[in-house]
């Protein structure tokens, strides 16, 4: 019976393998991507009714709701934070129902209706949270804030809808717009500022003016 063959790892036949591989994928990646681009590949036009527009974007499958509002709608307004869904920087409203766009495809919109921060007030016809917001100083860096405002005007709706939280005792009865309340609803929204309080009191000020 022979011996055993040993196998002795060179670091130069190491280093050499890995450049041969390099190359050898550098020289098929753009023939495949050329292809692939030629063939439309991957791509899907979807329309979108953003703030009251139509849109018809044509757009790469794997796009995410957020980079077509930012990268190709060029409404910056909606902040990537995380990029993750834990954050809520990127937060706006979908047919009504606030989303983490981040996380959400664009192609799976398609036909839906979309609301960003720009289409929800002005700097000179502030919606009534935007207002309060100021009023209450709810921000300080400013960058989670225009997600900060579409979930707290999701918040209160959902109350007012009678959609409970973890936190709502009586599933029965209807639902009391409490700081444990709004507190649970707005978790997802991080102010890494800390401005929490401020927020929390903006909040409560529209909910106490549209009473």
């Amino acid at each position: 019976m022979s011996p055993p063959i040993e196998f002795e790892l060179r670091r130069r036949t190491l280093l050499a393998s890995g450049a041969a591989l390099a190359v050898g994928a550098a020289s098929v990646r753009p023939a495949a991507a050329q292809a692939a681009a030629a063939a439309g590949a991957g791509t899907a036009t979807v329309t979108l009714t953003v703030n009251g527009v139509r849109r018809d974007l044509e757009l790469d499958n794997r796009t995410t709701l957020l980079d077509a509002l930012r990268e190709h709608l060029k409404l910056t307004g909606t902040k990537k934070g995380c990029d993750h869904g834990q954050c809520g920087a990127c937060t706006c409203t979908v047919n009504g129902a606030r989303i983490n766009s981040c996380l959400s495809l664009a192609v799976m919109h398609d036909g839906d209706e979309v609301e960003t921060i720009e289409g929800i007030g002005t700097p000179e016809a502030m919606d009534p949270m935007q207002a309060a917001f100021v009023e209450q100083d709810g921000f300080q860096c400013g960058y989670c804030t225009p997600g900060q405002i579409q979930s707290a005007r999701a918040v209160i709706e959902e109350i007012r809808a009678g959609i409970p939280s973890h936190v709502t005792g009586d599933l029965g009865a209807e639902i009391a717009i409490t700081d444990a309340e709004i507190r649970e609803r707005m978790s997802g929204n991080i102010c890494r500022c800390g401005a929490y309080a401020n927020i929390l009191a903006a909040i409560t000020q529209v909910a106490e003016e549209q009473a």
